[in-house]
């Protein structure tokens, strides 16, 4: 067993390989996609794409570990110095801190699958988390990264896909 501060800075390690594998797999479908390296935003990627009319579509994402759920907090610490006099520091995503949540699971044998959860839906969800299972039809579908500010569609699909009522 790893004493905590080896799991912890495993886990940031992991977070931080995380984002850098998530832009990879971004950057082979939509060129523009940056880390972002200012560290008091509430988002890790930008992903810019050109739209129909051929004007920049800017997509803010929060890249998350995903083992058996997508979580949606962020502004927590870990390690030792978790523990916080207040919840003041930490908050869940929303559309005013970012666009999608794009939770990464490894499928072994250094595979890796993007899951894209909209704010829209975390507002609609109104949870802090959901499990993998339940956003299967989630896994790997740009229509949905593309459409994640886009709330009528979003909700409309995530209806079709039995993820909302």
């Amino acid at each position: 067993m790893l004493k905590i501060e080896e799991r912890g800075r495993q886990a940031s390690v992991e977070g931080f390989a995380h984002e850098h594998i998530a832009v990879g797999i971004l950057m082979k479908k939509y060129q523009n996609v940056s880390l972002v390296d200012l560290p008091l935003l509430p988002y890790d990627i930008i992903i810019v794409r050109k739209t129909a009319d051929n004007s920049e579509d800017i997509i803010r994402a929060q890249i998350k570990t995903a083992k058996r759920a997508v979580h949606f907090t962020g502004g927590g610490r870990g390690g030792v110095d978790r523990e916080y006099k207040s919840d003041v520091k930490t908050y869940t995503q929303s559309t005013a801190t970012s666009d999608v949540v794009i939770g990464v699971h490894s499928a072994g044998n250094n595979a890796f699958e993007l899951y894209f959860v909209p704010t829209t839906l975390i507002e609609e969800l109104n949870q802090k988390s959901i499990s993998i299972n339940r956003i299967s039809d989630l896994k790997e579908n740009y229509f949905i990264l593309e459409n994640c500010k886009n709330k009528e569609v979003i909700i409309d699909k995530c209806r079709e896909y039995g993820i909302l009522p």
